[in-house]
């Protein structure tokens, strides 16, 4: 996938942003809102086996946004299986300097058009912490509709934490 936006551009990750990857993800701040599999601290070695792992896939789900010329954040699906195959997860970041410019916005909204278009998808949906107020709005104004609170339905550094359930459906 490669997608030129105005605030950013979409495209596969590279070995050479290792050294912009580590740099932008190890950020408390942004990693406090993602999953686990997202380390803190995050460093050179984290950046380089992530790096190997996507160089090893034959069709990449997992995307580099890209803003004048250097990596600064990420965003991917991961299908479903079984009867949930038509569904996949949609999760973004960005860098903290990056953050309030409408870059994480852009991208949900393109990566979700052009999901729609490459995969047979019928829904996409994401799991913000529920006090996560930024990345609800990126999710509201990317046109994802709320369907659910998940109560007590993750744990983030010991803490119990909320999801929010948004999704975004194909036109039928």
């Amino acid at each position: 996938m490669h997608l030129t936006l105005s605030q950013c551009t979409i495209r596969p990750w590279a070995e050479a942003d290792a050294a912009a990857l580590q740099r932008h993800a190890n950020n408390r701040r942004v990693s406090i809102h993602l999953r686990d599999r997202f380390p803190f601290p995050y460093e050179m070695e984290q950046a380089r086996a992530f790096l190997g792992w996507i160089a090893k896939q034959d069709s990449p789900t997992v995307w580099a946004i890209e803003v004048g010329g250097e990596a600064v954040g990420g965003i991917g699906i991961e299908p479903e299986t079984d009867v949930e195959r038509v569904s996949a997860e949609i999760g973004y970041w960005l860098g903290e300097s990056f953050w309030g410019r409408g870059i994480a916005t852009a991208a949900l909204t393109a990566v979700t058009a052009e999901a729609f278009k490459r995969f047979e998808f019928t829904r996409l949906y994401a799991l913000p912490f529920a006090d996560h107020a930024a990345s609800v709005r990126v999710l509201e104004k990317a046109g994802y509709v709320r369907e659910g609170h998940l109560r007590q339905s993750a744990i983030k550094d010991g803490r119990i934490r909320d999801q929010l359930l948004f999704a975004a459906y194909r036109s039928l």
